[in-house]
């Protein structure tokens, strides 16, 4: 028997991603590691401190996460059994140059000489520590984090003297 169906069906396009790579990869519970990551409710997370507890009879294993939000700082726990999938985020750190501070924003050099101005100057201490030591002139050097389509200024340091 033939299929007489339309050509229509072989011209399939499909939406490409920006950048090729998907926000996450699947992982099994039982071979996430301390200091890892974990997405938990949604949020990329790093992995602060697990436990797995055997159950009954019939039961699986638990896997029991406590991670901290990478980008807000907050505790979320979790409980799986170890034998299922959980996403963990692509994390991206990139060093970029730190051409000035506007009043949120910090105006940043790429690797391939383009500006960049749509990262955020961190909240807290490591934010006023910014502003301070480039107001005094200093060549700073900022690391900011990508994952899940958020990105946020985590750590900075002072440029090596040419």
């Amino acid at each position: 028997m033939a299929d007489n169906h339309d050509d229509e069906q072989h011209n399939v396009q499909f939406e490409g991603t920006s950048s090729g790579a998907s926000l996450t990869f699947p992982m099994q519970c039982s071979a996430l590691r301390k200091n890892g990551h974990v997405v938990i409710k949604g949020r990329p997370c790093k992995i602060v401190d697990m436990s797995t507890s055997k159950t009954g009879k019939h039961g699986h294993a638990k896997v029991h996460l406590v991670a901290i939000d990478i980008f807000t700082g907050k505790k979320l726990e979790d409980l799986s059994p170890s034998t299922h999938n959980m996403d963990v985020p692509n994390i991206s750190r990139v060093e970029y140059t730190l051409l000035n501070v506007d009043d949120d924003y910090l105006n940043l050099l790429t690797a391939e000489g383009d500006t960049k101005d749509d990262v955020k100057v961190p909240e807290g201490d490591i934010g006023s520590k910014i502003r301070d030591d480039f107001e005094q002139g200093k060549e700073l050097l900022v690391t900011v984090i990508t994952a899940m389509g958020e990105e946020a200024c985590i750590s900075y340091k002072e440029a090596p003297k040419a």
